[in-house]
């Protein structure tokens, strides 16, 4: 074997043309004029434009000023009637006898307001209770612990 008589494995490449016939000629690849020919060209993405559309839902969502603590679920004097005289009145009571329903997967948190009469002796636990509620209910006998 002589270093004449060696053939290549690939063949040598071509140089590239240049002008019309050339791969990377007149446009260079860019197709026409206008913004996309200039360089440094910016052109805004079309799905920007639906992601301006959906509303934020990072942190707290659109309404920035809603509290973080959740609320009060209110249940009135008159509602109590269903409970027997001597009755414990908690939150899962309340559920039980469906007064309240969850929220979140949850029974929430419990203001008992003194609208209408009560009638029978309850004892509230674990219930949240106003000032005019708590006077109809020791004025009926029950008791308040918060």
């Amino acid at each position: 074997m002589q270093s004449h008589t060696l053939k290549r494995t690939h063949k040598n490449k071509k140089a590239k043309t240049v002008g019309r016939g050339g791969t990377r000629g007149k446009t260079s690849g860019r197709g026409t004029k206008g913004q996309n020919a200039r360089a440094g060209h910016k052109k805004r993405p079309e799905i920007r434009d639906f992601i301006k559309r959906i509303p934020k839902l990072r942190g707290r969502g659109k309404n920035i000023n809603t509290s973080i603590q959740s609320k009060l679920t209110v249940v009135n004097l008159r509602e109590l009637s269903v409970f027997e005289n001597g009755a414990v009145v908690t939150p899962v009571a309340l559920f039980e006898k469906k007064i309240v329903s969850k929220a979140r997967g949850a029974i929430p948190e419990i203001k008992i307001l003194g609208t209408g009469t009560l009638d029978k002796k309850l004892s509230f636990q674990g219930v949240k209770v106003s000032a005019s509620a708590k006077a109809l209910i020791e004025k009926a006998g029950g008791t308040v612990k918060v």
